[in-house]
Parts: C-alpha cells; sequence; structure tokens
C-alpha cells in the first residue's frame, strides 16, 4: 500500500535526535513556556522573515486569538464582516464564528483554488472589516493584489498559513510575513509538522504582539496578575522540543514535494484527471497535491484497489455543513462543484521514486 502521508516513516528519520531532546526535556524540570517555547518562536519569527511569533496550542487557536486581539485592540468589534474563502477547511471559518464576527464566503479563482480577487471586490462594503487569505493545500493566495484592495478600504488582512510553511513570493518573502498577522498549524501532517497539536502566530505588529502574548497564557505576562480576558492557548513546551529541531529540515522537505510534483505535472497523462496548477515558484511548497475528476467515487476506488491511498480535501464545502445552517442557502457553485470533484494524492519527503512512479503509472492506466 503507498500510504497518502506517512508520518511513521517521516518522522523515523530524527528519532535518535528527538530521543535525545527528549531526554534533556525531561531532564530540565520546566515543562511549560521554558527555553524551548522562547527559542522556537525566535526561531520561527526569523524564519519566516518577522518581528515576533507566539507559539500556540494549534492552527485554530491562532486564527481565533488574532482575532479576539484585534478586537481587544479596538481594530475589530463584534459582528463585522471578515472575507474567507468559501472552499477553505472548516477551522478558518470557526476562528472567525467563534470571534463574534461574520463569515462571508467568497467563490476561489478555479484555476489555483485560492481566494477570487474579483469576487473580493464585489462584496466589499462599509461592515467588511478584514480580509482572511488561506493559501490553501500550500500555495499562497494573490497576496499581492490582497494587500492592495486592503489599503485603499483601510481593511486588516489575516494569512490562514496553516497549510504554507515556507512558501515565499517571487521576491523571497514567506508566508507568515505578508500581511498583518498570520497563523499557523503543526499539526503532525503539516509539512512543518509537531508529535501532537501546536500553531503559532507571526505578524511585525508590536501592540498586537504584546496582547497576543497575554491572551494566549491566560492574559497575563507577570505570575498572578492578569490585565485581559485571556486563554490558555500555549504551545506545548515538548512540542516546541520537536519542532525546533524539525524546523531546520523543512526548506529541503519542500523541495522534495516540490520534485515530487513535478514529476506528477510533467508524467501523469490521463485526460480523465485534471491536474493542479503551478508556475514552478516557491510559492507552492505542496502539502496537498490536489487533482480534479468527474467521477469521484470510481477514481478513488480504482486506486485502492492498486494499493494507493488518497484523501478528499474536503467533501463538503462550509456553508453545506449542519453547524452553518443558517449560510446553507448562499449559492456559491465553483466551490460546490470543486468539494465534488477534488482528490489528493500522495505525497510526503519520504515517498520513494518506486511509489511515485507506480502512481503515475496506475493513473495513466484509468
Amino acid at each position: 500500500m503507498i500510504k497518502f502521508l506517512d508520518l511513521y516513516k517521516i518522522n523515523k528519520r530524527f528519532e535518535p535526535e528527538f530521543q535525545k531532546k527528549f531526554q534533556q526535556f525531561l531532564d530540565s524540570g520546566h515543562y511549560v513556556l521554558g527555553k524551548e517555547v522562547k527559542a522556537f518562536e525566535t526561531n520561527f519569527a526569523a524564519y519566516c522573515g518577522t518581528k515576533y511569533c507566539i507559539g500556540t496550542s494549534n492552527g485554530l487557536d491562532a486564527l481565533t486569538l488574532i482575532f479576539k486581539a484585534y478586537l481587544c485592540l479596538g481594530n475589530l468589534k463584534p459582528g463585522d464582516h471578515v472575507l474567507i474563502p468559501a472552499n477553505t477547511f472548516f477551522a478558518s471559518v470557526l476562528s472567525v464564528v467563534n470571534s463574534g464576527l461574520v463569515p462571508v464566503f467568497i467563490e476561489p479563482e478555479e484555476e489555483t483554488f485560492n481566494i477570487s480577487i474579483q469576487e473580493i471586490e464585489k462584496h466589499i462594503n462599509p461592515k467588511v472589516k478584514a480580509i482572511m487569505a488561506v493559501h490553501l493545500y500550500g500555495q499562497l493566495a494573490n497576496i499581492g493584489a490582497i494587500n492592495t484592495i486592503a489599503e485603499k478600504h483601510n481593511l486588516l488582512v489575516i494569512e490562514d498559513a496553516a497549510q504554507a510553511h515556507g512558501a515565499e513570493t517571487e521576491t523571497r518573502i514567506k508566508a507568515g510575513n505578508l500581511s498583518h498577522a498570520a497563523a499557523f498549524s503543526f499539526y503532525p501532517s503539516k509539512n512543518l509538522g509537531a508529535l501532537g497539536d501546536g500553531g503559532a502566530i507571526t505578524t511585525n505588529n508590536a501592540a498586537l504582539a504584546e496582547v497576543l502574548k497575554k491572551m494566549h497564557n491566560y492574559g497575563t505576562e507577570r505570575k498572578y496578575e492578569f490585565d485581559l480576558i485571556g486563554y490558555n492557548h500555549r504551545l506545548d513546551e515538548i512540542q516546541a522540543v520537536f519542532l525546533n529541531m524539525k524546523l531546520a529540515h523543512l526548506d529541503s522537505d519542500n523541495l522534495k514535494r516540490q520534485e515530487i510534483a513535478n514529476r506528477y505535472l510533467s508524467e501523469i497523462s490521463s485526460k480523465k484527471v485534471e491536474l493542479p496548477f503551478y508556475d514552478g515558484s516557491k510559492n507552492h511548497v505542496f502539502h496537498l497535491f490536489v487533482v480534479r475528476v468527474k467521477n469521484r467515487d470510481k477514481f478513488v476506488s480504482y486506486l485502492k484497489n492498486h494499493d494507493i491511498e488518497t484523501l478528499i480535501h474536503y467533501p463538503i464545502p462550509p456553508h453545506k455543513q449542519k453547524a452553518l445552517i443558517n449560510f446553507s442557502h448562499l449559492n456559491l457553485p465553483i466551490t460546490e462543484q470543486i468539494h465534488k470533484t477534488v482528490v489528493s494524492l500522495p505525497i510526503s519527503p519520504v515517498m520513494s521514486n518506486q511509489e511515485i512512479a507506480q502512481v503515475v503509472k496506475i493513473i495513466n492506466s484509468y
């Protein structure tokens, strides 16, 4: 079986160093907000090119904290509207809703799957105060155009960079440093994955960073003195241990993903499979390699019968989820068609050439 993602094999590469670092962690006697979290925040900020990084418990909490911090600062108020891609993962929507804000679902570009600039412009009105730029599947959204619109209308731009660790523009500016604030997830399956939950926020805004540092730790920076209503959304010290070690390998792992993607793009020739857009740059780190097929169930079953595992990202769009029944009336045909036809193929930095060739061969015989 060619696994969709072999997490054991990915992390096995680092086992001796993991064990060494874990022993050092045990011996330190400091298990919450210790030197490893501080080191990772420093290292990840430097990697992204930002002034500040605040480690969080997961990617959803990172996004939610950004909105709550802006509410605390007065840049947002309850009931403000946030433009958000209609075809994103559900956590993106939860961060908006759980902050007392209103999501406005925007259709994506069919070519890139990312939020459409034309559709953003159609939905600008006085109620809209922010745009969420989701770098879906690891490909940067058209952030230059988004920032131009935001500057014109005095809007906040927040990156959901949960799938885009290391993606960068032509001018070598990385995801996380392309907006007012950005949220990352370090869920184990991410390009930079922990061995459990974890997340981070990056920003260049000193006032925002100050609020976030308090807010993610009960609302305090000094023990037993609470300046604001906060949460327990801290990055675990043990996860910071692993992330600090794996960060050094992120660029090489992303390069491997891009190499696999290029092979798929050049070698898959089946006319029944629509390949994703890729311009060959570093703006796509291929957290996922997503194709489109008309008869998805048949295609997935065919690959399964040939021992190739796939996943669907994502089978049901947010506005059709039971939890968002109030949005079920929306007419979003591009989003709905995407969710009916997408299939994610195996891609990871530990795939062998033989496995890649087998995936290509089986698909070309479909």
